[in-house]
C-alpha cells in the first residue's frame, strides 16, 4: 500500500513532575492533526503514556482530547498500529473496545512499498539488564496484572506514576554496556535483510545506515516527546527523522534531523 507512514514513540503523556505537561499535549495533537491529512498509516512505537492501567470499569484521568483525536483518525479511516512499550504494556481490551486498535506485545514486520521494517520498542535490548528482563515477565504476566487490578484505582494509579518515575530515573544512571544492545540487535535483523529497523526507548533521535555482509540498512531510534519531540515518517521510498515542535520557543518547527538515500 503506497501512502504517507508516520512513526513516533516515548511521548509519555502523563509523566510526573514533568514541567511542561500541557504545551507536550497540545504539540501531540498538532502532530496527529498533520499526520492525519495524509496518513496511511500511523505507527505508534510504545510509551504513549508513561504509565497505562486498565480497569474494568475506570478510565485514567488525563489525556481525553489525545484519545479523541485517535479516534477521530481511526474514524476517518487512519490505520493506527500500536506497539506496547514497557510502560503501556497493560493487556486490557480498551483500545481495542473503544477505538478499534489491537495493541501488540511483540515485535512487528512490515512490507511497505517494497521495503522491509522491523519495528520494536527497544525495552530488554540493552547490555546488563538482566534485572528488568525478570521484571518484564513478572509485571506481563495474567495474575500479576489481575491482582494488581484488585487495587483501588487512585492508589493503583499513583503508584504505577511513581514506580515509573523511580525506573526513570535507575534507567539514567545505570550504566548498561559501552556498547549499545539496541543498535547491535538492529545490525542482525538488518544481516536478515530488514531495510529499516525502527525502535525507542533510549530517547535518543538516531539515525543510522548500517552494512552487515552483504546488506544494508537503518538503524532508527525515534527519539522523544519529552524534549526532542522527534518523530519518522516514510514517503516516496525514503525515510526521514524530524523535529516537529521547539520546546523552548514553543512552536512547530518540522526540522529535518536526518534522511536515507
Amino acid at each position: 500500500m503506497s501512502g504517507v507512514y508516520y512513526f513516533i514513540s516515548d511521548v509519555h503523556l502523563g509523566m510526573a513532575h514533568y514541567e511542561h505537561p500541557r504545551e507536550q499535549e497540545d504539540a501531540v495533537l498538532d502532530f496527529l492533526g498533520k499526520a492525519g491529512k495524509d496518513a496511511a498509516e500511523i505507527f505508534i512505537v510504545g510509551d504513549l503514556f508513561d504509565s497505562w492501567i486498565e480497569y474494568r470499569q475506570v478510565v485514567q484521568k488525563g489525556h481525553y482530547r489525545v484519545l479523541a483525536k485517535i479516534y477521530e483518525l481511526v474514524k476517518s479511516g487512519v490505520l493506527i498500529t500500536y506497539l506496547s512499550g514497557n510502560h503501556d504494556f497493560w493487556r486490557g481490551s480498551y483500545f481495542k473496545d473503544e477505538f478499534g486498535i489491537e495493541i501488540r506485545h511483540v515485535p512487528l514486520e512490515r512490507e511497505i512499498e517494497g521495503k522491509r521494517f522491523y519495528l520494536h520498542h527497544g525495552d530488554g535490548l540493552a547490555y546488563n539488564d538482566t534485572g528488568y528482563k525478570i521484571l518484564k515477565k513478572i509485571l506481563r504476566s495474567s495474575v500479576s496484572q489481575f491482582l494488581y487490578s484488585l487495587i483501588h484505582p487512585d492508589i493503583g494509579v499513583w503508584l504505577a506514576k511513581r514506580t515509573s518515575s523511580k525506573s526513570r530515573d535507575y534507567t539514567t544512571q545505570k550504566d548498561y554496556s559501552p556498547n549499545d544492545g539496541l543498535k547491535d540487535y538492529a545490525v542482525k535483523k538488518i544481516s536478515g535483510g530488514m531495510d529499516f529497523v525502527i525502535m525507542g526507548h533510549q530517547h535518543k533521535p538516531v539515525m543510522e545506515y548500517c552494512r552487515s555482509g552483504t546488506f544494508g540498512g537503518y538503524y532508527i531510534n525515534l527519539g522523544n516527546w519529552i524534549r526532542d519531540f522527534s518523530y519518522g515518517i516514510f514517503k516516496n521510498g525514503k525515510f526521514s527523522l524530524r523535529k516537529f515542535y521547539d520546546l523552548k520557543n514553543n512552536k512547530v518547527v518540522e526540522e529535518l534531523i536526518s534522511e536515507s538515500k
